[in-house]
Formats: structure tokens, C-alpha cells, sequence
């Protein structure tokens, strides 16, 4: 299959400090990866420069076919990235909010009753506020709008936060499925035994850099791709 990400001494700056330090990782379409490390091994911060959101320096840096040192921006609306905060508005309804989501998307009705099912938001959720859900719910929701966006590459750092035992399996289903129908997936968390059944391959970083052997796929081992 196809490298959905290649980079090859990848630095990035924050603030003159290298959260990432010349990281070498391949990354094959289909794949479902975990991203483990210590706290400030840059597990974030690669996750947003798969994104498109983070400068780089490197000798290569493609992600789904585009170069990130001519243009990081025309990579970004074919990820969808979920970080430690939702990105939702606090006054709408999750009703609305799914709506919204949808018309951005160009997606139908019934996609996104197929995403408030799977992430429990239906019935008297529908019509509370954002701002007064608790986190794990924002969460579920935020997870919802991104069923509905399908993007070719999932970026999700530590997506089983806050969640409950049947969301997590829900989004456990979630990601094999958009594996399965040839999506990439990038996961951090420091969920070790989580990660395990979420994912096919586990990379780990440490100041900065793909612990040695970590980065590259073993092209003989066809189980790692779901």
C-alpha cells in the first residue's frame, strides 16, 4: 500500500527548542499507529505537524502525496485532527453542531444520525449546549464530527480520554472500520494496554527522535495493516 506519511530528519521549533529532532517515520495508508512516549517526547507536536499546522525543517516531509516543506496548507483539509481540547462552539446544541458540521462537509442527514448513534448523542443531548457537557462528552461529540468529515488521515491525541467503557469500544470499531476502508490513523496516548487492541504498530519517541528501528514499517509483516 501506499505511504500516507514519509518524513526523514524532521525538526521542528517551538520557541527555539526542538519538540521534534530529526525524526525518521513511514507511515503506510491503512495503518492504525500509536504514538508512545514521555510527556515532551513530542508526541503532539507530531501529530500537528502531520497536519500541516507546524513549520518544519527536514530532508523530506509528504503526507498523502503532499510536500510540507513547499506547502503545509494543502494538506490540512484532508486530515482531521483532534487534540486535547474539542474544537467546538460552546453555544450550539450538539444537535446544531453535528448539523453544522455537516453542511461544511456536504454530508447528508443520515450520516450524521449514524454518528450520534455510535457516540451515544441522541435523545435529551441533542439539545444541550456544548459548554455544559462534561469533557468526555464534548469529546464524543467532537468524535462524531469527525465520522462525519471521513478524513483520509486521523490525527487523535489521547482520544480515549474522558471517554466511558462503550465509547471507547465504539471508537475502537471506529478507527479498524476507517482502516479498513483504506484511512490512516495516528494515535498518541499513554494508554499502553489501550493501545494495544486499538492499533497494528506502536512507535515510540523520545526526546524528539523514533526510538531506533521504530519509524519504518516492516514490509514483510503484512498483519500490521488492517
Amino acid at each position: 500500500m501506499g505511504a500516507a506519511v514519509g518524513f526523514e530528519g524532521v525538526v521542528a521549533l517551538l520557541d527555539r527548542f526542538p519538540a521534534l529532532a530529526g525524526v525518521d517515520l513511514s507511515v503506510c495508508a491503512g495503518e492504525v499507529v500509536g504514538i508512545a512516549g514521555p510527556n515532551g517526547a513530542g508526541k503532539t507536536t507530531l501529530l500537528r505537524a502531520c497536519a500541516g499546522l507546524v513549520p518544519l525543517r527536514a530532508k523530506r516531509a509528504e503526507v498523502l502525496g503532499f510536500d510540507l516543506l513547499a506547502d503545509r496548507r494543502a494538506v490540512r483539509r484532508h486530515v482531521g485532527l483532534l487534540g486535547h481540547r474539542a474544537p467546538l462552539y460552546g453555544d450550539l446544541r450538539v444537535a446544531d453542531q453535528l448539523r453544522h458540521c455537516a453542511a461544511l462537509l456536504d454530508a447528508d442527514a443520515s450520516e450524521v444520525s449514524s454518528a450520534a448513534e455510535r457516540f451515544g448523542l441522541g435523545g435529551r443531548l441533542e439539545s444541550v449546549a456544548i459548554r455544559r457537557l462534561s469533557e468526555g462528552q464534548q469529546r464524543r461529540v467532537a468524535l462524531a464530527c469527525l465520522t462525519i468529515a471521513r478524513p483520509r488521515l486521523w490525527l487523535l491525541d489521547e482520544p480515549h480520554a474522558g471517554l466511558d467503557a462503550s465509547s471507547r469500544a465504539a471508537l475502537d470499531e471506529l478507527l479498524a472500520g476507517a482502516a479498513a476502508a483504506g484511512a490512516t490513523v495516528m494515535l498518541a496516548t499513554h494508554e499502553t494496554g489501550r493501545a494495544a487492541v486499538a492499533t497494528s504498530r506502536q512507535v515510540t519517541l523520545v526526546g524528539g527522535r523514533v526510538a531506533a528501528g521504530g519509524g519504518v514499517r516492516d514490509e514483510t509483516d503484512s498483519s500490521d495493516v488492517a
